[in-house]
């Protein structure tokens, strides 16, 4: 059943399953928590508490808030570990990594280790017109039909076994009122508050990238310097795009798994 954690300017929607230690999964920008419908029962099962939270204006959260960037998502995540009683793991991906990098360095006691899935913890260079063109392409009036036409495009190898049912639901939530307006600001945020406190994250680190991830110019490089900068390790998936968790859950869950023993191991 879903549930909800109360914020200063509106819910946040999880759902929480297994006992054990604590994973908290945060998604994407313009993702579900059910982007983890393969990552979560394989951590309960391995004997992990993992709670599963939506971002703010995406899923079943509220479209109430007044900000829709990294920060927030890390705020939400580490009020959704102090509310279910940490420490956690964090896993994010895209957007939400960053959200989960940026929590570590925030509040270390709450993290015991990040694993980060096709991480965005820096803002990539982009030109000015190219900023503008995704400004405009994501716009409320048309963000719906424009964001589900782009997703499969970020799985350009092989997609999740039920990407055409997950797409669907991406794009009825999106048509319910305030919705699309919400992803719409969620698109607009920077990374810049991410990279600047990369420094202060000491926890164990996991970065998991898609080889074929077409979010990056050099999936590969990337992932390698946020391991080198984090002091972490890396794990390249291939024939995966942005989101390898999904796409290819047998070769990342045991990773997942093992990094969760290492920081947090079950009693």
């Amino acid at each position: 059943m879903t549930e909800y954690l109360q914020r200063p300017d509106g819910r946040i929607a999880y759902d929480l399953a297994g006992s054990g230690p604590l994973v908290v999964c945060i998604p994407g920008m313009g993702e579900l928590r059910s982007t983890y419908r393969f990552t979560a029962p394989a951590l309960a099962a391995a004997g992990y508490r993992v709670a599963v939270m939506d971002l703010r204006g995406h899923g079943d959260s509220d479209t109430t808030f007044t900000s829709y960037d990294d920060v927030a998502a890390g705020e939400d995540a580490m009020a959704l570990v102090e509310h279910l009683g940490g420490p956690a793991v964090l896993l994010g991906n895209s957007m939400g990594a960053g959200a989960a990098a940026w929590a570590a360095a925030e509040r270390p006691d709450l993290v015991s280790g990040l694993g980060l899935l096709g991480p965005f913890i820096r803002t990539p260079p982009a030109g000015k017109l190219m900023t503008l063109f995704f400004r405009v392409l994501m716009a409320p009036l048309w963000a719906r039909m424009a964001w589900t036409a782009y997703l499969p495009s970020l799985s350009p190898g092989r997609k999740p076994v039920d990407f055409a049912e997950h797409r669907k639901a991406i794009s009825d939530s999106m048509r319910r009122p305030g919705y699309a307006r919400a992803f719409s600001r969620t698109t607009r945020t920077t990374h810049a508050p991410v990279e600047a406190r990369l420094d202060d994250v000491r926890q164990p680190v996991l970065v998991v990238m898609g080889e074929r991830d077409p979010d990056f110019a050099d999936p590969a490089a990337e992932a390698r310097w946020i391991a080198e900068r984090l002091n972490g390790e890396a794990l390249l998936i291939p024939d995966a795009g942005h989101y390898p968790h999904a796409e290819i859950p047998e070769a990342v869950n045991p990773a997942l798994i093992e990094l969760c023993a290492s920081v947090a191991p079950r009693a």
